[in-house]
C-alpha cells in the first residue's frame, strides 16, 4: 500500500489525498525509542533499583503506543480544506487534528526552529491560531504543489525541515545503538545468573 492514497470522489471534481507520515521517520523514531529504552527494565533488575522492572516495562509499553499513535498523523486534502488528523483511538488530550479551510488560508509565514531550521506556518484569515505545515509526509512537494494551486502562495522556496539523509544516518546510529543494547542485557542476564 502507498503511502500517499488518492479517493475518487463522485460529488467533488477533485479527488481526496491523504498523506502520511514517511516510513523512514516512523520506522527511525519508533526503533530509536525502543533502542533507549527496552534496556532500563534488565539494567533495574541487575542494579536492584527501587523501581521494579515490570513497571518500567509498562511505561515502555505505553510510551510506545502513545509515539506510535503520535506517529500515525496524516494530511487529507479535499475540496473544502486541508485537514491534519490522528488515528480514531488516539486520545485527542494528547494531540489534536486540525482542519483549515482553503479560503481561510492567508499566507505560509516561516519560522527558525530552536535548532536553527526553518519552519512554516498557515496563518488563517478568520483565527489568530496559526497552523504547522506537516513536514515529514510521503509526497511533500505534491503536498506544497497542491496548497499553492488551491491558495495562490508563492511555494517555491518551502523546503522539508529534515532531508532524508539525516533520517538515514539517525537510522544507521539507532542501528548500531541496537548492538550495544544486545550487549547490554546479555551482559545483565550473565552477570545476574553467575
Amino acid at each position: 500500500m502507498s503511502e500517499m492514497q488518492t479517493n475518487s470522489n463522485p460529488q467533488n471534481s477533485t479527488p481526496r489525498q491523504v498523506f502520511h507520515v514517511s516510513p523512514l521517520i516512523r520506522i527511525t523514531l519508533l526503533l530509536l525509542y525502543l533502542v533507549l529504552t527496552v534496556p532500563l527494565p534488565f539494567l533495574s533488575n541487575f542494579t536492584h533499583s527501587a523501581i521494579p522492572a515490570s513497571w518500567l516495562s509498562v511505561g515502555i509499553a505505553i510510551g510506545f503506543v502513545f509515539l506510535y499513535g503520535a506517529l500515525g498523523d496524516r494530511v487529507i486534502l479535499d475540496e473544502k480544506s486541508l485537514s491534519l488528523t490522528y488515528p480514531q483511538w488516539f486520545p485527542s488530550i494528547f494531540r489534536k487534528g486540525w482542519s483549515l479551510p482553503w479560503q481561510d488560508i492567508q499566507a505560509l509565514k516561516p519560522r527558525i526552529t530552536g535548532q536553527g531550521g526553518l519552519v512554516y506556518y498557515f496563518v488563517s484569515k478568520n483565527s489568530d491560531q496559526a497552523y504547522l505545515l506537516p513536514m515529514r509526509v510521503v509526497g511533500f512537494a505534491k503536498l506544497v504543489q497542491q496548497v499553492e494551486e488551491r491558495t495562490g502562495i508563492d511555494t517555491r522556496d518551502i523546503r522539508p525541515l529534515a532531508q532524508p539523509w539525516m533520517y538515514i544516518i539517525l537510522l544507521v546510529f539507532t542501528l548500531l545503538l541496537s548492538l550495544v543494547d544486545i550487549w547490554t542485557i546479555y551482559t545483565a542476564f550473565t552477570l545476574t545468573n553467575s
